[in-house]
């Protein structure tokens, strides 16, 4: 499945969710305090879904984010177990994806994800979330911007922060792959 079929499955159930709980779009682009355009764009699949839009529009909609990501609902309660390279894995845009280490685990407070990133010629657009993020790098060079500030890692190195500064992630000199765990709360 390409990308922009991914996008427009998503953008799909949100519309579908958004329409089962009576809400207008309005009222979940207030919500999530994105002007309603924006939210529009996302919900027809006419701009890429940040994570943090799908995280807190799940939030609003009474979801896990899963469901809007793959569309199933978790079923694990008391453990999950994901075995290696089975994953959820979700391409956000070409050259960047992730796998999903915990997507059947229900009510779950941190998101651990691996992430894999292409080098690019354009920095990443800044983004911003509620809770606590850590990435650990596994391979190549990882560069994050925190800010206005550039911080360059490689594999074996580790960086904890507030998600809601504006940051980034992207690969240094080929690809990079990274742990990330982002603590939703």
């Amino acid at each position: 499945m390409n990308v922009n079929e991914q996008i427009k499955q998503i953008a799909d159930r949100i519309k579908y969710l958004r329409d089962a709980v009576d809400m207008t779009a309005e009222e979940v682009a207030n919500a999530i305090s994105l002007p309603l355009e924006t939210y529009l764009q996302y919900e027809n699949g006419e701009k890429d879904i940040p994570i943090s839009i799908i995280y807190s529009t799940a939030a609003v909609l009474g979801v896990d984010p899963t469901e809007l990501i793959i569309g199933e609902a978790p079923r694990m309660a008391e453990y999950c177990i994901t075995r290696k390279n089975a994953g959820v894995i979700i391409e956000r845009f070409p050259g960047y994806s992730f796998e999903a280490l915990a997507h059947n685990y229900i009510g779950r407070d941190k998101e651990p994800m691996i992430v894999t990133i292409s080098e690019s010629d354009e920095h990443p657009a800044l983004v911003t979330h509620s809770g606590q993020e850590f990435n650990y790098v596994l391979e190549g060079k990882l560069g994050v911007t925190i800010g206005n500030r550039d911080f360059q890692l490689s594999a074996g190195d580790s960086i904890y922060f507030s998600p809601s500064i504006p940051h980034g992630q992207f690969a240094i000199e080929g690809t990079a792959k990274f742990l990330t765990i982002i603590d939703k709360e």
